[in-house]
């Protein structure tokens, strides 16, 4: 008989008294619940701190990014030089506590325009400056040639040689569900599916799966909801993401500038390394924040890249998956120019609201957030943040099929079909949905968590099979 942390935690939301709440398990309710937690230590009694997130942890945009830790070069030419040192501030620290998550990848630019080698070499040398000594080889020019060998299938008309730069690759739902899970080992409790809602000065809770509601008593109250956040006006741009057969020859990633200087990625991918991960869009989002799908405009937009630089490659996409990027508003601006900036304000209910951001600089937003509502929690102590410095140390993640479901399930808290093939793994993203290969999963489910063959059924439908 497993234990069922999920139904025990969401039992203690109800009976006890939070000094925290935070609201979303996206990577910024992440960041916040694991910085919290190792500053509780210091304090004389510990904080009670609680993160609930309404669907499953990191099952929005956290999870459905482009997989890279990056500084973001496209925003060079946007004049954005803080956002891009602080990524790239960043990525240096997430590849030094967290190893097993973030690790370096090389990228090739094909250069194709007579002066492409000298604008994308000057963008990079900035962008090198401003990594400093990060440990991360600094870019380099390489001729026709060895362009032509590391790369055979690509378009060779017109091809001038290309550059080669590094940043970081990650597997973006499972970084979120670690410091989830670190937060939670270090005292704090987590529950997924379940929604919060504020009426007057009360909090109520509602378990999600069961439909129970319940009082929930907190003393301060953060937004990470992300997309989900009614406290401000933000801009909702979509990115979405095409999934192909391999389509390049080496284990470097493709870095593409389209005609409008938007930079398109083709990314080795997935867990037998045979998929390429093309991407993404900046789409803005106008129906609603629970229907996000890739649009026809944006298929063939994505399909135009890959054929535009491997003519000769023919293959189908798999599949595709799309996210929302909540964005300040910014007038003026195009989804693309639109800045990564964040931004966190307490409104005048007295919650502390967090918003806009890059995945990247996760960490140092968190960070910022903590260090907002210290003065409430410890008045007159100072307590360093320690994230920069600790360790993320990600579990092992087990071999065979069944015994990455059981972990799913007991360990992270897996509690629908979807959970297992879209977070705490990326199977369903890795091949065409089937009955033959999906079924057998969620039966293991259902004999975990009690399913009978209605619920089974159920499960299998509401992925369209």
């Amino acid at each position: 008989m497993m234990t069922d942390r999920r139904s025990e935690n969401i039992q203690r939301l109800g009976r006890e008294t939070w000094d925290v709440l935070i609201v979303g398990g996206g990577v910024n309710g992440a960041g916040v619940a694991r910085d919290l937690a190792m500053r509780s230590r210091h304090i004389p009694g510990g904080l009670r701190i609680a993160l609930v997130e309404k669907r499953y942890f990191s099952s929005g945009t956290s999870g459905r990014n482009s997989q890279l830790i990056h500084g973001g070069l496209r925003y060079l030419k946007y004049g954005d030089f803080g956002l891009v040192r602080e990524a790239l501030e960043e990525r240096a620290t997430l590849l030094r506590i967290a190893p097993g998550l973030v690790k370096p990848l090389e990228f090739l630019i094909p250069c194709y325009g007579r002066f492409d080698k000298l604008f994308y070499g000057a963008g990079l040398t900035l962008y090198d400056a401003l990594a400093g000594a990060q440990g991360i080889a600094a870019h380099r020019a390489i001729s026709h040639d060895d362009a032509v060998r590391l790369e055979p299938g690509l378009d060779s008309a017109g091809l001038r040689g290309g550059i080669l730069f590094h940043d970081g690759a990650v597997h973006s739902a499972r970084l979120v569900l670690e410091n989830i899970l670190d937060a939670e080992a270090r005292g704090a409790c987590v529950a997924n599916y379940v929604s919060v809602h504020q009426t007057d000065s009360r909090l109520t809770g509602r378990d999600e799966l069961s439909g129970a509601e319940f009082e929930v008593r907190a003393r301060r109250v953060i937004d990470a909801s992300g997309a989900w956040s009614q406290a401000a006006p933000l801009r909702l741009v979509r990115g979405s993401h095409l999934i192909f057969p391999r389509i390049q020859a080496g284990s470097q990633a493709i870095a593409h500038f389209d005609e409008a200087g938007r930079i398109v990625f083709l990314i080795p991918w997935g867990e037998n390394d045979d998929l390429t991960l093309v991407g993404t869009t900046d789409v803005d989002h106008q129906t609603g924040v629970d229907n996000v799908a890739i649009s026809a405009s944006e298929t063939e937009y994505l399909r135009g890249i890959v054929k535009r630089l491997y003519p000769s490659y023919s293959e189908e996409p798999i599949t595709s998956y799309s996210s929302l990027r909540p964005l300040i508003v910014q007038s003026g601006r195009s989804a693309t120019a639109t800045s990564r900036e964040h931004k966190i304000w307490q409104s005048s209910d007295g919650v502390l609201h967090i918003a806009g951001g890059k995945y990247t600089t996760y960490r140092s937003m968190s960070e910022e957030a903590v260090e907002a509502l210290l003065p409430d929690l410890a008045p007159g102590r100072q307590i360093g943040c320690e994230t920069a410095t600790t360790p993320l140390v990600p579990a092992v993640i087990p071999r065979g099929t069944e015994a990455r479901i059981r972990m799913a399930v007991e360990r992270e808290h897996a509690r629908a079909l979807r959970d297992v093939l879209y977070t705490s793994t990326y199977w369903g993203h890795e091949r065409r949905l089937e009955r033959g290969w999906v079924a057998p999963i969620a039966g293991q489910m259902g004999e975990m968590l009690g399913w009978d063959a209605a619920r089974i059924e159920a499960e299998l439908r509401s992925l369209g099979i």
